[in-house]
């Protein structure tokens, strides 16, 4: 390393900037260079300082941090770790960071001033360096218009009510006979804004998305897909089934395990390659399942996790789509599929969607 990392601290707190500060100042591959009390003051520090990577709060005065994180965007763009309080509108902001272009996020462990932060400070440190090799993403738009995105919630919300009364036609109690896996980590909610919006309402699969996040953050993550996509999305739950144009994201500190019967099953078993949710656990899962009626898509993110799962898919006649090394804020989980030779296609993030929708009608 030529030199340290250099770092800027962005939060409202003076305490919480110190914490910051004195925790990433004990590794010595990190350099704080300044610290900034709102989105303002980082804005022009960023400016003054150049530095490679910013820690940025959520909820601050005069800008927050997603209006700080589209400015910098636009002006500059540059490595960002959001430092979240782990709430519900925490949670729904930094989400749509990520979805703008923040690279990762470490959630506050009690709240907005945390006593404890101690307690992430590995985290943190890890995700900062793992930052300044990344490369931030500009967000494009949602892929669907509000009109189509509000007609798709209209249908879902009514077909939920005809389920609801025990009038489901018969096309909705069928068990789908194709699934499509999606895995991604570091930069994946900002590729699943653009890749779930892309797909077709009638796309002719069920959908599972692992991302890996903690606990209480991928509810807000599937409720805004949902918002703006023609699939429906949400959170999965226990003896959910895999249906045709719905989309279930797993919940953050759980496995999600697919049933002989098409059922989802929450699994608290150790972390696989660390995280937990894993695709490997999923996709292993499914293989029994689906067999050769299996897409694998493998995005974004650090690390290997997913590849074990592919080849499984590949071996019993499925097919995988990873994603093109031009378009991956971290080069990782695609790169292993590829050099493992179980890709059937290498795209680039805006053609995922279409290779999906594409791939799925030749599964089997």
């Amino acid at each position: 390393m030529d030199r340290p990392i250099r770092v800027l601290v962005v939060d409202d707190s003076a305490f919480m900037r110190k914490v910051l500060t004195d925790l990433l100042g004990q590794d010595p591959e990190l350099q704080v260079v300044g610290a900034a009390r709102d989105g303002l003051d980082a804005l022009d520090k960023v400016e003054t300082l150049a530095p490679d990577v910013v820690t940025l709060d959520v909820e601050m005065p005069r800008l927050d941090g997603l209006g700080t994180l589209q400015e910098l965007m636009r002006r500059r763009p540059l490595p960002v770790v959001m430092v979240s309080s782990l709430t519900r509108a925490g949670a729904e902001v930094t989400i749509r960071a990520l979805a703008a272009g923040a690279v990762d996020f470490v959630a506050k462990p009690s709240g907005s001033i945390s006593l404890d932060m101690a307690k992430v400070a590995g985290e943190l440190v890890a995700k900062v360096k793992a930052a300044r090799r990344a490369r931030p993403r500009v967000a494009e738009p949602p892929a669907a218009s509000e009109a189509s995105a509000a007609e798709a919630a209209a249908a879902a919300q009514a077909a939920a009510a005809t389920v609801a009364e025990g009038r489901a036609p018969a096309t909705l109690r069928l068990l789908t006979q194709r699934v499509v896996v999606i895995g991604c980590s570091t930069g994946g909610p900002g590729a699943l804004h653009q890749v779930l919006p892309r797909l077709p309402a009638d796309l002719a699969a069920g959908v599972l998305v692992v991302q890996h996040m903690p606990p209480g953050f991928t509810r807000s993550l599937a409720d805004r897909l949902n918002e703006i996509s023609p699939l429906r999305v949400r959170e999965a739950r226990p003896g959910d089934r895999v249906e045709a144009g719905l989309a279930l994201v797993a919940p953050g500190g759980y496995h999600m395990i697919v049933g002989p019967d098409q059922t989802i099953r929450l699994s608290q078993d150790p972390p696989l390659h660390g995280v937990r949710p894993a695709v490997d656990k999923t996709l292993e899962s499914v293989v029994p399942v689906f067999g050769r009626h299996t897409l694998a898509v493998i995005m974004t993110g650090m690390g290997y996790d997913g590849a074990k799962g592919v080849a499984a898919v590949r071996r019993a006649g499925g097919r995988a789509i990873a994603e093109d090394e031009s378009t991956c804020v971290v080069y990782g989980m695609p790169k292993v599929v590829v050099e493992t030779g179980n890709a059937d296609r290498v795209v680039p993030l805006p053609a995922i969607a279409g290779a999906i929708t594409d791939m799925v009608t030749t599964l089997g």
